[in-house]
């Protein structure tokens, strides 16, 4: 997974290109191109700790209503605006929403750790349906629409592939 992220702190902006891999239990970094010791565990709701370059890191992580999330480590504080390119651009701020039935895909093999929206719950565009946790990082999958679930086929603790239906919103 490839990402683009700009960080706007005290110093300005910077923008900086994330790659993840993994192969079998290995992950692999790479920043701006270049390959990095790293490795982050969630310790709590909303704090990561971040192993990089041999050095410890906590992270406390918030998200504003505009999409970016607030980023703070030690006396550091950071704005992020995260661009995943798998991800719909107009989705983002809730203006265009998709018509019609959705079947929601897992985006990447994972364990779901979390179920958000019960089969019959209403949802809103945006809002998370469950939580799918992929190379140590949790990843909240949310509605492409609002609407109603339609279907749910996946509980927690369960494993899941790349592709694979989750759920439905009509």
């Amino acid at each position: 997974m490839k990402f683009e992220i700009q960080l706007t702190g005290a110093n300005g902006k910077r923008k900086h290109v994330v790659e993840l891999k993994r192969t079998g239990d290995a992950s692999a970094v790479s920043l701006d191109g270049h390959p990095v010791d790293a490795d982050a565990v969630q310790i709590a709701p909303n704090v990561v700790s971040v192993m990089l370059g041999g050095q410890s890191y906590e992270l406390y992580i918030s998200r504003s209503t505009d999409g970016t999330m607030k980023l703070r480590c030690g006396a550091h504080e950071y704005t992020a605006d995260i661009i995943d390119p798998r991800a719909w651009r107009g989705r983002k701020h809730g203006a265009v929403e998709v018509e019609g039935r959705q079947e929601i895909l897992a985006p990447m093999p994972g364990k779901v750790v979390r179920v958000l929206a019960m089969l019959g719950d209403s949802v809103e565009a945006g809002q998370g349906l469950l939580v799918v946790e992929a190379m140590k990082m949790q990843n909240e999958i949310r509605s492409p629409k609002s609407g109603k679930v339609e279907r749910l086929l996946v509980k927690e603790g369960q494993n899941v592939n790349v592709g694979e239906v989750l759920a439905w919103v009509e």
